[in-house]
């Protein structure tokens, strides 16, 4: 029986969705940033809305006051009207039909009230309500239509029209309120007739506005649609009109990258003489001379590659003769007289120098001409650091320099060339011997599950800011003027460089002036994985913790385990 999933806590739930939104939002920001086209048309969407928003609005307000105003001014001069006629009934001056004199079933003469109301109702129909008022008079007051009066006329609007002196109408949008319950947004007219010894009357026409608000609710409803087809109409202008502009300017970037990947026969299609065809002729011409530029550089290349090899190649018949000779000179130096005899010696160990450096330039060569491969093999690195500090053991002696080994108690396996990384490490150790003045030498070995890494730390004369790129170049010397100590060629680190990068590795180096430097080389340890990360800090730690002591802290590169970036070996 499969046992049931825990029920996730709300917590949980929270970061679940926070995590979701966050990557949703990452894309987009990403889309947003590498799409031009969504850019422009996002931007445009938005400025039309605001504008159509803008202008609808207006337009709504405009379309509501007219209207509303017509309706007023009209509803304002029947009211007016209706006014007069009930001024002349309440004050008695009337002359009503016989059938408005007196009540039809009792033959009791109606009050003026009733007439008046009973004449403003045959009026308006069902169009309008009449509510006549008087406070004097207990039971004057009277209503058409079923309308509320007491709730439909607000008492402030009472008020207002009681103290009005000018014996004006008085108007005032205010919801209708009928006795079925009904509500409708109407419009409130009043006035103040005098009724002679009745006293005085108030009379309030009360148009509904129903029509009107099912008509404005047309209309706002056609300019939101208007509205939306406006802005779609307007993103869509926007998204062909950038899609012109766009499409060519992409297929550009996109033939800049296959020309940046070797594809020198890649040209765009020319269509038209617009600016967009003179861009795609000006970049058919820049890679057209790029491409005879690099062919050149190419042929000119292999000319010097080719010519050192012959010439190193060519070399060594000749210094194999020149060597023998200065053996046999060099073996038979203690007859000679003391001047003849330094320079058998001279001669001696500039020969072993020139070899070195044939060999070295051989080696270049098959880097040059990509001819390098591995011997790979699994090895325990602690293994190859070792032998590589024997052989630089009887050199640090004659410098007065010891070496301080940190190897890590488990084996550090990795598959590697043995031969050529133990020339890196040499490499690294005579370089460290010959400038760090007599001091200690630390080399420190590092692990972790996917990289192994050896660090070389010299307490030395240090670099300058810069040199720490410029050290793996061919022939660079940091100091012209200071004489090499152990007669180096100059290509040791540049090969060196050139062997961890055939590994898939870096090979880095770190210094300060005063401080000494260090190099770290960093290998996977599974031949051709993808290095991310090393096992050992670039810049050592007691540098790094005595600068953040001193509050001058700064950004380095640091490649320690687990962290995660991107290393620039050159």
């Amino acid at each position: 029986m499969p046992k049931p999933r825990p029920r996730r806590t709300p917590r949980q739930i929270a970061r679940g969705v926070r995590r979701r939104a966050r990557r949703i939002a990452g894309r987009a920001r990403s889309a947003w940033r590498r799409s031009l086209q969504m850019r422009v048309v996002t931007s445009t969407m938005l400025i039309s809305m605001v504008v159509v928003a803008v202008l609808g609005v207006f337009l709504f307000q405009s379309i509501n006051k007219t209207m509303l105003a017509g309706r007023t001014d009209a509803a304002t001069a029947e009211a007016r009207a209706n006014v007069l006629t009930v001024s002349d009934y309440l004050a008695g001056n009337g002359e009503p039909d016989a059938g408005e004199q007196s009540d039809p079933d009792t033959q009791v003469p109606l009050d003026p009230a009733d007439q008046a109301i009973n004449v403003l109702a045959q009026r308006a129909g069902a169009r309008y309500a009449v509510v006549i008022f008087n406070d004097s008079i207990v039971g004057q007051d009277r209503a058409t239509l079923n309308i509320d009066a007491n709730k439909s006329v607000p008492r402030g609007f009472r008020q207002q029209v009681r103290t009005d002196t000018t014996d004006q109408t008085e108007s005032r949008y205010s919801p209708l309120r009928y006795l079925t319950g009904e509500t409708v947004s109407g419009l409130v007219i009043g006035s103040r007739v005098f009724g002679g010894v009745n006293g005085t009357y108030e009379v309030y026409h009360l148009f509904p506005l129903n029509e009107e608000e099912e008509t404005l609710s047309s209309v706002l409803q056609l300019l939101v649609l208007v509205g939306a087809g406006l802005v779609l109409l307007l993103a869509a202008i926007a998204s062909l009109v950038t899609r012109q502009v766009v499409t060519p300017v992409r297929l550009a970037r996109q033939a800049a990258e296959r020309l940046a990947s070797g594809r020198l026969e890649e040209r765009l299609k020319v269509r038209g003489e617009d600016d967009l065809a003179r861009l795609a002729t000006s970049f058919n011409e820049m890679a057209s001379n790029l491409a005879l530029k690099i062919h050149q550089l190419e042929e000119l290349s292999q000319v010097q590659r080719q010519f050192v090899s012959d010439v190193s190649h060519e070399l060594r018949t000749p210094l194999t003769t020149v060597r023998m000779a200065a053996d046999l000179l060099y073996d038979a130096r203690e007859d000679f007289d003391p001047m003849a005899a330094r320079s058998a010696e001279l001669m001696q160990a500039q020969l072993e120098r020139f070899e070195s450096m044939l060999a070295d330039l051989l080696e270049i060569s098959r880097y040059d001409a990509g001819a390098a491969t591995l011997d790979l093999e699994s090895v325990d690195m602690r293994d190859v650091v070792l032998r590589a500090v024997g052989d630089s053991e009887a050199l640090a002696e004659r410098h007065a320099t010891r070496f301080e080994l940190r190897l890590p108690t488990e084996p550090c396996m990795a598959e590697c060339d043995t031969r050529r990384i133990e020339r890196i490490l040499r490499n690294l150790l005579f370089n460290a011997i010959e400038h760090g003045e007599g001091k200690d030498i630390v080399v420190t070995l590092g692990a972790d599950r996917d990289a192994v890494a050896v660090a070389v730390r010299d307490h030395g004369v240090g670099l300058r800011p810069g040199e720490e790129n410029m050290v793996f170049d061919r022939f660079w010397r940091a100091d012209p003027s200071r004489a090499r100590t152990i007669g180096g060629t100059g290509l040791g680190l540049a090969i060196s460089r050139e062997d961890a990068i055939l590994h898939g590795g870096w090979l880095q180096a770190w210094g300060s002036p005063g401080e000494g430097t260090q190099f770290r080389l960093s290998l996977p340890r599974t031949a051709g994985s993808v290095l991310k990360g090393s096992p050992l800090p670039l810049v050592p730690p007691e540098v790094e913790m005595r600068r953040t002591w001193r509050g001058h802290a700064t950004p380095v590169l640091s490649a320690a385990a687990g962290e995660s970036g991107v290393f620039d070996v050159d």
